[in-house]
């Protein structure tokens, strides 16, 4: 079989509503970060689409493609990969492509007709599940006394779970064999940092120490009441600034929520000077870029308040993720779930890999921040780490 044909043939398949499910990997390139694509058909609204899971080292995403428009991402997809697994209605299919596409074909027919699953509105698998009653939960309001969340609190559920999915795929960064050390700066009322305190220590067992910090005495207390109550006795909360807080010289892991403007920044200088194996971040306002942004080729944008003003969020953030690739950590940009549906919804996440960048990082790093006429005070606060 042809490499166009084979081509053909599947995406027939896949439009003629034959596809139960289907497994794409091998990358034809390394630095793909998609290590392996699955298919499966599903009904919204009831309208046929196919959803395309894309699987990354540590993160899952999806995108419901609908059937009249599926043919295209199919074809983008055998561009990228090289083999198929795919479980049709009355055959399994195999294939395996060359470098040069050359076709290697295998399909099974199956001995009696399989049924398609289009439900899409199962019960999501949360790692906490939605009718498990949790104490935390129950007192911080989200969920009732019988363990039910709250119709008007299930956003909050749904961002505290995104959140624990991030405290998960960040347990094999943490250290082993002695206590983990945790700073929450700007914890406010503490929904995430109560999560990731059950989940780390009641549902993992791993012996952390995790300290709040909050400018809002009156929230201060109310979370150590809270704390208290539930019996968290590895969990403090502590009036304080992000800039006076030293009584740590090394911190395992750092989170930073809605710190205004650049708050972020001393965060994320603190904890690479802490040498912290995690950072997890959700910037909130950002002014510093704003001020200073002078790019004549941009004018056309910048012009217009309302773009000047994300252009400048989005380049902040990308600066702080590029910088901290510099000082020896594996920073990415991830979508967060907002508890307020703001537009505010992106998490930097970083790792250290003690990795040292090279001449070309810092030349396109340089370049970058020369464009926009950029003085970031994160790089002035890590200048002797660079």
């Amino acid at each position: 079989m042809e490499f166009q044909e084979m081509k053909e043939y599947i995406i027939e398949q896949a439009l003629s509503k034959q596809l139960i499910s289907a497994t794409i990997s091998q990358p034809r390139a390394k630095s793909n970060e998609i290590k392996r694509v699955k298919l499966k058909p599903i009904e919204i609204k009831n309208m046929y689409h196919i959803q395309i899971e894309y699987q990354y080292e540590r993160v899952l995403k999806h995108e419901n493609i609908p059937i009249e428009n599926f043919a295209e991402s199919l074809e983008k997809l055998f561009d990228q990969y090289r083999q198929m697994h795919a479980d049709f209605i009355t055959e399994k299919v195999q294939v395996q492509l060359s470098k040069k596409n050359k076709v290697m074909w295998k399909s099974e027919k199956t001995a009696s007709s399989k049924t398609v699953n289009l439900s899409h509105n199962r019960k999501k698998n949360y790692l906490l599940d939605e009718d498990t009653p949790y104490p935390f939960l129950i007192r911080l309001g989200v969920q009732t006394a019988e363990g039910k969340v709250k119709k008007q609190k299930y956003d909050k559920f749904k961002q505290i779970n995104r959140f624990v999915e991030f405290i998960d795929d960040a347990l094999a960064y943490l250290p082993k064999g002695k206590p983990v050390r945790i700073l929450d700066f700007g914890s406010g009322k503490s929904y995430l940092t109560f999560a990731l305190y059950h989940y780390l220590k009641i549902e993992k067992g791993i012996d952390i120490r995790v300290t709040g910090l909050d400018l809002k005495k009156e929230v201060i207390e109310e979370c150590a009441m809270i704390a208290n109550d539930l019996g968290y006795d590895q969990l403090e909360f502590l009036v304080g600034d992000i800039n006076d807080y030293n009584d740590e010289t090394t911190v395992d892991m750092v989170v930073t929520l809605h710190a205004c403007d650049v708050a972020t920044d001393m965060a994320l200088a603190r904890a690479v000077k802490w040498g912290a194996s995690v950072i997890l971040s959700v910037p909130c306002c950002q002014h510093e870029l704003n001020a200073q942004l002078n790019a004549p080729g941009l004018d056309i944008m910048l012009k217009h308040g309302l773009i000047k003003e994300r252009f400048a969020a989005l380049a902040t953030d990308s600066i702080r993720a590029e910088i901290l690739n510099l000082v020896g950590y594996e920073a990415q940009l991830v979508e967060f779930i907002d508890m307020e549906n703001t537009p505010k919804n992106i998490l930097i996440r970083a790792y250290r890999n003690g990795k040292k960048p090279t001449a070309e990082q810092f030349e396109k790093y340089n370049h970058f921040k020369q464009m926009l006429n950029a003085n970031p005070f994160l790089e002035n606060e890590l200048k002797d780490y660079l």
